[in-house]
């Protein structure tokens, strides 16, 4: 008779097993598992039980100093060890004041102006250019009109729903009157693909945990498909199921990028360029920066005050003396 094995599973092993019971994302996932590595291996893989405070300090501040990366960046290293030493080893790092921290630069954000925006708008054609439209139209961050559900899409009060955005927190936002009936006309191909799905046997969905245990058959409902779904069916890393998945955002940027090139826009544009622009053309309609704050999803108004100095940029704020 075998014997059985009785070893405690490997480091990172433990680390993916917890990031699924917390229901983390798949992204978040990749990238607290790429950390934790780079974090063991830059201290000669030692274990991160022999280690604490100041080998942590240490990999921070390499990566400040010598690897010269963006505070986020850092920040981002910070909560995956963070997370390994309190959700995994059990142990509470005390505060890291000795770590050199990157300072997060004030810059101005990149606006397009309005004929700017309908320039890269008429370079992009399709689903690419419907998505765009509403980046900029309602003021969406790149994932979450990726990750649009059927159901977020209110035609009747002209609005989108964002669910769980950044800071977990859902939104409201108008949904531009003048792509309403392209936008329906996509929802109408996405219901005939998720009934072609259904009857091969496709027609589930991705749901979060504690959204598939409490609707369990929500995932296979057109109001839960993705409004933007992928032309491909694909196979869940985790759980092994094959469905259709939402497209990806880097076709997305990649298409946005070409178009801004094509429309001779010497800016250094992107996906999120056309919501920092959704932003400044509301204020400068003379919207109440309260209800864009709102619109934005900013927890403090402190985060839409940005905008605000955009407008007073060149000529908006003073006269040139040459026109006196």
């Amino acid at each position: 008779m075998p014997k059985q094995s009785h070893r405690s599973p490997k480091l990172l092993d433990q680390v993916r097993e917890r990031i699924r019971l917390k229901h983390y994302s798949i992204r978040t996932e990749k990238t607290y598992l790429a950390w934790i590595r780079r974090f063991i291996l830059f201290h000669d893989k030692k274990h991160p039980k022999d280690m604490g405070k100041p080998e942590v300090e240490t990999f921070l501040t390499h990566l400040a100093v010598d690897r010269h990366v963006a505070a986020s960046t850092q920040n981002q290293a910070l909560n995956a060890v963070l997370f390994l030493y309190k959700e995994v080893l059990g142990t509470e790092l005390p505060w890291m004041e000795d770590v050199v921290r990157v300072k997060r630069p004030a810059r101005i954000p990149e606006v397009l102006s309005s004929s700017e925006v309908a320039r890269l708008l008429t370079q992009l054609d399709g689903t690419y250019r419907l998505m765009a439209s509403l980046l900029y139209g309602s003021g969406l961050r790149l994932m979450e009109a990726v990750r649009l559900r059927v159901k977020d899409v209110d035609f009747d009060y002209r609005q989108i729903v964002v669910r769980d955005a950044k800071g977990a927190k859902d939104r409201v936002t108008p949904l531009p009157a003048s792509i309403a009936e392209t936008l329906k006309r996509q929802i109408d191909r996405v219901a005939a693909q998720h009934r072609r799905d259904s009857v091969a046997g496709y027609g589930c969905v991705y749901l979060p945990t504690a959204l598939a245990a409490k609707y369990p058959n929500a995932q296979t409902e057109l109001a839960w498909q993705y409004a933007f779904p992928s032309s491909r069916l694909s196979t869940d890393p985790r759980s092994g199921v094959t469905r259709r998945h939402h497209l990806s955002e880097k076709g997305l940027q990649h298409a946005v990028k070409g178009a801004v090139k094509r429309a001779g826009i010497n800016k250094k544009a992107s996906c999120h360029t056309l919501r920092h622009s959704f932003a400044t053309h509301l204020l400068e309609r003379g919207n109440d920066i309260r209800t864009v704050q709102e619109l934005l999803g900013h927890k403090s108004v402190q985060t839409t005050m940005i905008y605000t100095h955009v407008l007073k940029l060149g000529g908006r704020g003073v006269v040139s003396p040459l026109d006196s």
